[in-house]
């Protein structure tokens, strides 16, 4: 197995980070890396904030929820569906734009990030650092929004924070590779049995590291059953993202 599989399968989200900063030449590599990453039809309707600044970042913090790693982490990165630039280099051809408005392309722009957090994670592990992915910013959008002054047709998708680790942690078990794998057709017949053996796995790994408020995966996953973060469609809405084609 080469040294990208094997940094890849190692994987585990970091919450404890030391004061070091993160050198300009670490920084610049993981955001040229993510900057070569693919985006569909090459629109690159993608930007990125990154957020050094130490009050700032304790705003990121509080705007998400609280989480202190945010505000400790000497880097925090927002990935940013940017359909402003996209809307920029049609305009110069006469066209309009109209892919904003729409399910299709706020789906295809949340791939392209999803792609650019992927990268920046792998490139940022590869040097040794730890990161966190930071979905709460969803939490009040429009408070990131002011933040990092954010134009019209532009919205906060999710962050990463990034630092060399204070504490390292056991990688987190996932459930049996049979519930994730479909080979030729779906198959979600093993899925109950799945299910039950992953809920005792993760509380065995909570009880290892000393976690008494951890829970079952079913159980945590109890945010599933309302919209977690209400703000997203009606912020999303007035930025010019509609989703209504």
């Amino acid at each position: 197995m080469n040294e990208t599989l094997k940094i890849q399968q190692r994987h585990r989200s970091i919450r404890s980070y030391t004061d070091q900063p993160v050198s300009d030449e670490m920084l610049n590599a993981i955001v040229e890396a993510a900057h070569r990453a693919p985006t569909s039809m090459n629109a690159q309707e993608i930007s990125l904030v990154v957020v050094r600044d130490a009050e700032r970042r304790a705003r990121v913090a509080e705007l998400a929820g609280g989480q202190a790693w945010v505000a400790q982490a000497p880097v925090f990165i927002a990935i940013v569906i940017d359909f402003h630039k996209t809307e920029l280099g049609l305009r110069k051809t006469g066209a309009t734009q109209v892919a904003h408005e729409s399910m299709e392309g706020f789906g295809v722009a949340a791939v392209d990030a999803g792609i650019a957090l992927g990268t920046m994670i792998t490139a940022a592990e590869s040097l040794g650092l730890g990161i966190v992915p930071i979905g709460g910013i969803r939490r009040n959008p429009q408070g990131m929004i002011d933040l990092l002054q954010l134009p019209p047709l532009t919205f906060p998708l999710v962050g990463l924070s990034i630092g060399h680790i204070a504490q390292d942690i056991e990688q987190k078990p996932r459930m049996d590779i049979s519930s994730y794998r479909h080979d030729e057709r779906y198959d979600a017949s093993g899925y109950s049995a799945a299910i039950d053996a992953y809920d005792e796995t993760l509380m065995e790994y909570w009880k290892r590291n000393g976690r008494a408020d951890g829970t079952p995966w079913s159980t945590n996953l109890a945010p599933l059953s309302r919209v977690y973060f209400p703000q997203v469609k009606p912020v999303a809405a007035m930025q010019g993202l509609l989703n209504d084609k």
